[in-house]
């Protein structure tokens, strides 16, 4: 099984990315994030020509995630079931060949002194119970998507100066770190431990690229008996250079299941 995640960044804006990478890469799963378009405008013809399986829920200008997939999901779940404000347009979940595969956006949190940032802290830990409580550490299951969550100093250019960020921030990185504690581990870092690679580099500076002053905060995690069975896992840099591209590129991992 090879799975991808996206942030997109506008799916219609990128659609060409999208099917070209379909085509080429062909993965069995993909999971896009920030596909900013609500449910009545989703790009469904658009994307019919690729034989994808498509499971959406979005808003309108920002926020929304999909999962495209070669066979039907068995099932589908959208948001937390918790109480609280339910996030549709930031959790999808479904079920493929038995095998749960969660697609998170998780709230970027803006500033440190902003309550958006105790919200995406707050958020983590919602995720951490809505893990408790749907999946097992000790069964097949795959968390990926945006986290917006740089895990280790060298997962950020120049991490000294981004100690106040809040992707990188103590208390985010410490969020993210307990919600991996449940039973998910990052299959990035499992093949290629040493290995610096970024998933996204700002287009607002526009040398990021060519300096590679970029963030991995795009994630595939997997519980341990998936995790043994990763065999491959890269990030596709090439979309990132292609015309009007998101800031963020293709990570993708392959498990022999």
């Amino acid at each position: 099984m090879k799975i991808a995640t996206f942030n997109v960044n506008s799916l219609r804006k990128r659609l060409p990315i999208v099917l070209d990478w379909l085509a080429q890469q062909k993965p069995d799963v993909l999971c896009l994030q920030e596909t900013k378009v609500q449910d009545s405008e989703f790009p469904l013809l658009a994307l019919a020509p690729s034989g994808y399986h498509i499971t959406f829920r979005g808003m309108k200008s920002y926020n929304g995630v999909a999962i495209l997939s070669r066979k039907q999901p068995e099932a589908v779940f959208h948001g937390f079931d918790d109480g609280g404000e339910s996030e549709d347009a930031r959790l999808l979940r479904v079920i493929l060949d038995g095998i749960p595969i969660v697609n998170t956006y998780v709230p970027q949190g803006f500033e440190i002194d902003s309550p958006k940032y105790q919200y995406k802290l707050g958020w983590y830990e919602r995720l951490r119970k809505y893990f408790e409580k749907h999946l097992s550490p000790g069964k097949p299951a795959i968390w990926c998507g945006d986290m917006n969550v740089a895990p280790r100093p060298m997962d950020v250019h120049s991490p000294e100066k981004h100690l106040k960020h809040v992707c990188y921030h103590e208390d985010a990185r410490k969020a993210y770190e307990r919600t991996l504690a449940w039973g998910f581990q990052d299959v990035f870092v499992k093949l290629y431990p040493d290995r610096q690679q970024y998933t996204f580099w700002d287009y607002r500076a526009p040398s990021s690229l060519e300096a590679n002053k970029g963030w991995r905060i795009d994630h595939i995690l997997a519980t341990a008996p998936l995790l043994e069975k990763c065999t491959r896992v890269d990030v596709d840099i090439e979309p990132r250079r292609a015309k009007d591209p998101s800031d963020h590129t293709f990570l993708w991992a392959e498990f022999s299941v």
